[in-house]
């Protein structure tokens, strides 16, 4: 059975191809899934890049109420106890918590972060355009204040940097809605919808 592939697709006329990994993180990749095939990710701003670590595509959820949710971390059960360390080349869910993990708010390590082991849970493997992701490394930033953890980097591209597009092959799998986490704590930096 193949693994599912994503490309996300730049406006500079870019691609980043996944090879997302149901085996080692099939909740988060179903997860993955649902967000895309419903356009979340689509005319996306990435928010955040801190050179020499990773890419933030977004720590607001998307800026979408659709996309305020949490998975249950199951890094350990999913992945048979041998649990990925994020690393270059790997995709992953962002941590808020030992028990949880953002729904859809995804993250390019550019270096290998074995303080992130556990929390973030690796769900794919970039396949192609490892270029793009450290050429997005280097562009021109600005800071940007963030008062609920002043001591995070958070740095927004000066030159907006925009996903137009993410595209899922399945290959003739089906993935279902993720499992969601049914109570967990609001982020903060997560804005407030009526």
């Amino acid at each position: 059975m193949k693994n599912p592939i994503a490309n996300i697709n730049m406006k500079n006329g870019s691609k980043v191809v996944i090879e997302l990994r149901p085996d080692i993180a099939y909740n988060e990749v179903c997860s993955f899934i649902s967000a895309a095939t419903k356009g979340y990710f689509n005319n996306h701003k990435i928010q955040r890049i801190v050179p020499g670590s990773w890419i933030d595509i977004s720590y607001t959820a998307f800026n979408r109420k659709e996309c305020q949710y949490m998975l249950p971390n199951r890094c350990a059960e999913e992945s048979g106890g041998i649990i990925k360390e994020p690393q270059a080349g790997d995709v992953c869910l962002g941590y808020y918590s030992e028990n949880e993990v953002s729904g859809t708010e995804f993250v390019f390590p550019v270096r290998n972060c074995p303080d992130l082991t556990g929390k973030c849970p690796v769900f794919g493997t970039v396949i192609e355009g490892m270029d793009e992701i450290y050429r997005l490394e280097k562009v021109e930033t600005y800071p940007v204040p963030y008062p609920p953890r002043p001591e995070i980097e958070i740095n927004c591209p000066c030159t907006p940097q925009i996903i137009e597009s993410v595209d899922i092959v399945l290959n003739g799998n089906e993935y279902p809605e993720p499992e969601k986490a049914e109570q967990f704590d609001f982020p903060e930096n997560w804005p407030v919808f009526e």
